[in-house]
């Protein structure tokens, strides 16, 4: 039997990808500097706020984000915690703000981040078990959490707590990009995330674009990397996951939509959507 390891599209080790969350003005801002360094992220918007105090409007997510190859998932109606609110209330927060952008976007809206507090604090006899239970029932696939920055650069062992690797204002953050992207493709090594996160509105709070301008332009352009959306990296795990093999590993199937690589004992594959080949 084979050691097997996810690659990413084109046989690549590496991916980076963004999470930004509360549909704020500055939004604008960085969804252009990231789509002009060829930089792909996720907007996490409350459906029930756009437009107000701050924040911007549908039209203006359509223009200035989602045009420029971004996407956009839940981040609750109005902002309220996973762990604080009632089952009840959590429920009517994802799905209302979920139909309220597919209706406005006319796309299929399935991921997260939790607003608030989220899964780090809870209340009364509320548990991650239950949110994870009624966001799944509710098609939201991955939620992204918070709290654990890291250099690990894993992929989430569980989509509902998808921990990402720093928040942007992390005083390691330039360190952590400087491990990244000296890893070199090698037998036995796992495909590796860099996840960043926070709040575009930081930004002017501290005056400190150039601190992000800089960060985008050290993992940018890099031939080694996937540079995607957290849904387009939850997609293509899948379909690797998907991957059907013969008891002895010799033979693979494709079924899903999409091309998949992997590295097996050190060597790279490719399969093509539909594709049954020798391996």
């Amino acid at each position: 039997m084979k050691y097997r390891y996810l690659r990413y599209p084109g046989g690549k080790l590496k991916a980076v990808t963004f999470s930004y969350d509360d549909g704020v003005t500055a939004d604008k801002r960085l969804a252009k500097l990231l789509a002009d360094r060829g930089l792909r992220g996720t907007f996490n918007i409350n459906s029930g706020l756009w437009g107000n105090n701050g924040r911007i409007t549908p039209e203006e997510i359509q223009e200035y984000i989602l045009r420029l190859g971004h996407e956009v998932a839940v981040h609750g109606e109005f902002h309220r915690a996973s762990g604080v609110i009632s089952t009840a209330d959590g429920i009517r927060d994802v799905l209302r703000c979920r139909e309220a952008m597919e209706k406005a976007f006319g796309r299929i809206v399935r991921g997260m981040a939790y607003p608030d507090s989220g899964i780090t604090r809870f209340t009364g006899d509320h548990t991650y078990a239950d949110v994870k239970t009624y966001l799944t029932a509710l098609g939201i696939t991955y939620a992204r959490t918070l709290a654990g920055d890291n250099d690990r650069f894993d992929l989430p062992c569980d989509w509902h707590a998808w921990m990402p690797t720093a928040h942007h204002n992390n005083p390691a953050v330039m360190d952590y990009a400087a491990k990244f992207l000296a890893l070199e493709d090698k037998a036995g090594m796992p495909p590796r995330l860099f996840y960043l996160w926070g709040h575009s509105y930081e930004f002017d709070q501290r005056n400190n674009w150039e601190h992000m301008e800089a960060l985008c332009d050290t993992l940018a352009g890099k031939d080694d990397t996937w540079y995607a959306t957290n849904g387009e990296i939850y997609a293509y795990v899948k379909a690797y996951e998907a991957l059907e093999f013969s008891a002895d590993d010799t033979i693979v199937h494709n079924p899903a939509a999409t091309d998949v690589w992997f590295n097996a004992d050190g060597r790279l594959y490719g399969v093509k959507s539909g594709e049954t080949m020798t391996i």
